[in-house]
């Protein structure tokens, strides 16, 4: 395992300014690691299981919303990237928050993102003891629940290049799943493939309704769904202090954001619907076992169980990593009980990761909530999706606060971001837009009433938190080690 020169911004493991005793994470993730997470980060399970609601919603229009949403959080990317090369010591957008912003912003953003994902993470277990028991049908549920927690915290307590190479894995069979759509449903709209719905024709993306069949109201319930495909976009950012050279992989991964929309979802999409009639999707069905099942694939139903079943795996195992490192961070920072602190000889946080697996066994509790569980999650995973923007929010805010306070620096950045301040203000737009677009439906807009619990919960540990001593010192030492010379950029 290599590691960079400490001049180049690496966690060596020793003491420093950041704290007396601090241990520092390694950089581990190579180029190939760096750019499949992003991928994986960009394909959520959401676009094999999810999309035929979005589309029986929205109709063709669903292609513009996942184009907006990908342009939209293209920026959020960029700016994060400017952030982290910026200084080579951030660890994660929670560094540069509490740095930026000041030290509410990491608490704030730090939990907030660590909740974001101990949410998925458990809808995630629900998820993958559901597509096992329809693999293996009358398996108790609580089975594969308690094995899936058991092989992630195999598979992350080793080493974080042990991680990144998982992820590499779980990425492609994702990628192979979305080429092999695509390309079968090229060769079935190029042979005029005739089926009980009608012909494989692209021009069955705007004869039925045309683009919009639902109005503007249609095109606006896309979003309200949508949205929640792109959560985890970010989990790059998390992994900037594990990552080999950063100043030239996290600008590839970012970079490529607008292509992979453009392949996996905007390209998966079009073809569905050109080879079926958006009208024949439902919420429930995925379109891939349906567009397979139309090639004479038999075994469609199960592949496709598989698939899912991984993508479900790598979003858990990816939430895993991130919440043990943003609470490792936290610990650092004096947010978070100096135990996570601590990394074992290999420089993983084990106690970290130990916590987030016995947080989802509560996942397994869950399977036997009620029949409506569904829905339940549902809800829950809509409060995540908006705790997510609230993160991608904190960001943009960070960028705000670094081109005011450190114009000479943002002037004399290698990675800028287009646009800059003009298309902050666009995206916090959007951000309104999706807001209100949660409104317009009664599961969403509990789901978004109830959010404003957390930050609640939140606000009152961070008074109880602010004023403690050790709190303070830590924190004061932690900002002296950012700042400190050797991590800033040119």
């Amino acid at each position: 395992m290599t590691t960079t020169k400490p001049s180049e911004g690496a966690h060596t493991g020793k003491p420093n300014g950041g704290g007396e005793g601090e241990e520092h994470l390694q950089r581990a993730l190579s180029n190939r690691h760096i750019q499949l997470l992003a991928i994986g980060g960009a394909i959520g399970t959401g676009l094999f299981m999810g999309s035929g609601k979005t589309i029986s919603v929205a109709g063709p229009s669903v292609i513009f919303v996942y184009m907006i949403i990908g342009f939209m959080l293209f920026f959020v990317m960029r700016a994060m990237g400017e952030l982290l090369l910026s200084n080579l010591k951030y660890k994660s957008f929670s560094d540069f928050a509490g740095d930026l912003l000041g030290p509410w912003a990491s608490f704030f953003t730090g939990w907030t993102y660590w909740f974001c994902w101990v949410v998925t993470g458990v809808a995630d277990v629900i998820a993958i003891a559901g597509y096992s028991q329809a693999l293996i049908p009358g398996i108790p549920l609580w089975i594969p629940g308690v094995i899936v927690i058991g092989i992630l915290l195999a598979l992350n307590l080793p080493t974080v290049a042990a991680f990144g190479e998982v992820e590499f894995w779980f990425a492609l069979i994702k990628i192979i799943a979305i080429v092999a759509l695509i390309v079968t449903g090229l060769v079935l709209i190029f042979t005029g493939f005739e089926h009980p719905a009608g012909r494989a024709d692209f021009a069955n993306l705007w004869n039925h309704g045309g683009l919009f069949p639902h109005g503007f109201m249609g095109f606006v319930a896309g979003f309200q769904i949508a949205v929640f495909a792109f959560v985890g976009i970010e989990l790059v950012g998390t992994a900037a202090a594990e990552t080999k050279n950063p100043r030239r992989n996290l600008p590839r991964a970012i970079n490529a954001i607008p292509i992979r929309v453009m392949l996996f979802y905007v390209g998966a999409l079009v073809v569905l619907m050109a080879v079926t009639p958006w009208t024949e999707y439902q919420a429930g069905e995925s379109p891939f076992i349906a567009m397979f099942a139309l090639a004479g694939l038999g075994i469609a139903a199960t592949v496709v169980n598989l698939v899912v079943l991984t993508s479900a795996l790598s979003s858990a195992n990816s939430g895993i990593y991130s919440t043990s490192r943003m609470v490792f961070g936290l610990a650092q920072d004096g947010d978070a009980p100096k135990v996570f602190a601590k990394l074992s000889r290999r420089k993983v946080p084990q106690n970290a990761l130990f916590l987030s697996c016995v947080l989802l066994l509560s996942g397994v509790a869950l399977l036997y909530a009620g029949e409506d569980i569904g829905t339940a999650f549902d809800m829950v995973t809509t409060v995540s999706a908006v705790c997510f923007m609230f993160v991608w929010t904190i960001i943009l805010l960070s960028y705000l606060a670094y081109r005011r306070n450190r114009a000479e620096a943002a002037a004399s950045s290698a990675y800028r971001m287009p646009g800059g301040v003009f298309m902050v203000f666009v995206v916090f737009g959007f951000f309104l837009f999706v807001l209100w677009a949660l409104t317009t439906q009664p599961d969403t807009l509990i789901a978004l009433l109830v959010t404003p619990i957390w930050f609640v919960i939140l606000f009152g540990a961070w008074m109880f938190v602010r004023r403690s001593p050790n709190h303070l010192a830590r924190h004061a030492a932690h900002i002296r080690h950012l700042r400190a010379p050797g991590g800033q950029e040119g």
